[in-house]
């Protein structure tokens, strides 16, 4: 991965957390946090990973929430990032690290 690829990637997950928290108006976009970016090489698309700490039908819908605002998220973006020619085409999907490690920590507890 290239040096500009990596500072596009976190300067994207930055304004989408910023984006996600100031500006969302759907109350189901706040469960969700940004937890990577990862931008093609031709930097015209971007898989966006999110946590969301809910439960299984609360996530399904945050994440269809999510990609269906995509577009908006696209507009927003390329409103803040002038110095790029364009703003990548944006997909979500769910990060389950967070509760990978909350159910192994579970784990733990009850094996003592």
């Amino acid at each position: 991965m290239s040096r500009r690829t990596q500072r596009v990637e976190d300067l994207l997950r930055a304004e989408l957390a910023d984006l996600l928290l100031r500006e969302a108006r759907d109350p189901r976009l706040r469960e969700a946090h940004v937890s990577a970016v990862e931008v093609s090489p031709d930097l015209g698309s971007a898989r966006v990973r999110v946590s969301i700490l809910a439960g299984d039908e609360e996530r399904r819908a945050t994440l269809d929430a999510l990609n269906r605002a995509a577009g908006f998220f696209r507009t927003r973006l390329a409103g803040r990032l002038r110095h790029m020619r364009r703003a990548p085409a944006l997909a979500f999907e769910l990060d389950r690290g967070p509760e990978h490690s909350q159910r192994i920590s579970e784990l733990l507890e009850n094996s003592e």
